[in-house]
């Protein structure tokens, strides 16, 4: 087999562009997430984020998270949810606590495109920086290491898992555990 500059060249470059699109592109839940879906359609492809999509459509927030944005979502997995007390998803997924729900969503909700790289930069300035979500939740996002993490208003900790899924209206960071609003 003879094998010319070339076609070595040309291998090297799809290898190049396949490893470019797959880290642009990470995998979350075992699906790949693409910039060129919004927030809703490709955490619908989570098998990690199969909890916090119900919640989403439970409060009819689908529309709102497939919106033009930007925004910054705190995602967290199904074992998030797990670790609240027995029974708390189940009472949160009733008709009747839809505004207590929609309350801790939009909790998870950062108005505008806040990558890693803006928070650690912004990190910079002190150790620690106060958000303001859309659901009027003020957290606390500081970083050890290399490691981001939130404290919501109850302050638990949750850590970033996975930094920067870039989408068409916004980026997505996982997160190991669900931010709840003061006094809940």
């Amino acid at each position: 087999m003879t094998f010319t500059i070339r076609s070595v060249t040309a291998a090297a470059a799809l290898c190049l562009t396949t490893s470019l699109a797959l880290a642009a592109n990470p995998m979350v839940g075992g699906a790949a997430m693409y910039d060129t879906k919004t927030i809703v359609q490709n955490a619908v492809n989570s098998a990690d984020h199969t909890t916090l999509v119900a919640a989403v459509k439970a409060a009819d927030l689908v529309d709102t998270l497939n919106g033009p944005g930007p925004f910054t979502v705190f995602a967290p997995t199904n074992e998030a949810f797990a670790k609240l007390p027995a029974g708390t998803v189940e009472n949160l997924l009733k008709p009747e606590n839809k505004e207590m729900l929609t309350k801790i969503l939009t909790c998870h909700v950062v108005a505008g495109d806040i990558t890693s790289a803006k928070i650690l930069d912004m990190l910079k300035q002190g150790n620690a920086i106060k958000v303001k979500t859309v659901g009027g939740c003020e957290y606390t996002i500081m970083a050890k290491g290399d490691k981001i993490m939130v404290k919501d208003g109850m302050n638990d900790v949750a850590t970033v898992t996975i930094a920067d899924v870039m989408q068409s209206n916004g980026v997505i960071h996982v997160i190991d555990t669900v931010l709840l609003p003061p006094k809940m």
